[in-house]
Formats: C-alpha cells, structure tokens, sequence
C-alpha cells in the first residue's frame, strides 16, 4: 500500500525553514522548469521568486521543497504562484501517494476533476478563498516589505504523483480586483447558482488562463 503525503494539501502552507540549494526547479519569462520530477508548465504571467525552501520528513521518507512566486503591483501582491513538490528519500521506501484535493467549502467550487496525462492523472481543482497575510509560510514574503491582501481570490489547484517518487501541488491564485472590474468583495456575490455578471466574467477569464496552463503540462521520462 503506498503511503500518502499528507503534507501537501494543508489550507495552512507548510512553514519550511531550511534553504534549498540545488536549482531543481526555476521560472524562465512565462515557462516552469522542473529538472526533478522533469515537466514544464506554460504560465499566465512573469513570475518572480521570493522564497524557496525545504524540510525533510525522516518518518515519510521524502524531502518536501516549496517555492513561491509572485506578481506585484506597488509592492502589492496581485498574483501568487506556489509549487511545493515531495521527494522520496530512501528508494526502498513506499512510493509516495497524495490524497485527492479538497475544497474549502462547496459553495465556491467552480470546477474539479482529473484528466490523464499519459499514464499521469492531474487532479484539479478552482475555488475562492481569502488569502490569508498572517499565514506562517507567507512571512519571508511580508518580511520584503510586500503586502498581501487579506481578501478574495481565485484559486486553481493542481495535484499529480510521478513515479511514485514525486508529489508535485500547484496553487496559482489571483486577486480578484486585479482583472480591471468592478466585483463584488462579499463571498455571497459568488457562490454557485448566484454568480453572475462581472463576478462570472472575472472566473471565466480566471478558468480559461488556468486550463490552458493545466493542459500546457509537459511531462517527460527521466
């Protein structure tokens, strides 16, 4: 039976405090390198990095490494981009597995589902929630002096395993007052069955940019 990477999927980002050395993944203008597990990803946006970092989980077996990336506006977070990938550590361990993403709540859950990739099945999923600025794992981003707003955004999620030696989750979110409308800012206004007009507009935007960066996914065979 293999084991499940629980670490992965947490509301709460992971609060990693050793800093990662090898240059297993970076961002080159709107494309996603990842040397381990090897894939691109075409991205929405130039991204730049604010922190990258690692744990290990001796009881798992695995090396977690986490790296955020950000867009900004005036020292103001408008987009926020965080891969976070598990790696197996001892090659006679069980291969890592991840549970299946869960919403923060049904109400604003506008789409999930799993499509395959060759013989790897991507588990995606698209919500709104609040960023939350006081979140642990977010404080070297504060530290540099950029302000995270504390309200709604788009969330698109993205989970696959790779070999059984790679857990990889995506979160790519956007501020929902950064797509120039004017919307709604009470969670109501966009529940499932109530959104509508510019709130529709902006998910409809926000779903098109994150399915053509799902379905751009390159992965390849070490």
């Amino acid at each position: 039976m293999k084991k499940t990477i629980s670490i992965l999927v947490g509301l709460t980002l992971i609060a990693c405090t050793q800093a990662t050395s090898e240059k297993t993944l970076e961002i080159k203008g709107k494309k996603l390198l990842s040397q381990k597990p090897l894939f691109t990803l075409a991205l929405p946006s130039e991204f730049q990095l604010t922190h990258s970092s690692s744990i290990e989980y001796p009881k798992e077996n695995s090396l977690t490494r986490a790296y955020f990336f950000i867009t900004e506006k005036n020292k103001k977070v408008e987009e926020m981009f965080i891969v976070q990938i598990a790696d197996r550590t001892n090659p006679q361990a069980e291969p890592i597995a991840a549970p299946p993403l869960k919403p923060i709540t049904e109400k604003t859950v506008y789409s999930k589902g799993k499509i395959k990739r060759g013989v790897v099945e991507l588990d995606h999923l698209i919500q709104l929630f609040v960023w939350n600025p006081d979140a642990p794992s977010l404080q070297p981003i504060v530290a540099k002096g950029i302000t995270i707003p504390s309200r709604w955004a788009l969330q698109g999620q993205l989970l696959f395993t790779y070999q059984g030696e790679h857990a990889v989750h995506i979160r790519y979110s956007k501020d929902i007052n950064s797509f120039g409308l004017k919307v709604s800012e009470e969670g109501k206004g966009w529940e499932i069955g109530k959104i509508s007009g510019n709130e529709k507009k902006v998910y409809e935007i926000f779903q098109k940019t994150f399915m053509e960066m799902m379905n751009s996914i390159d992965l390849k065979n070490p």
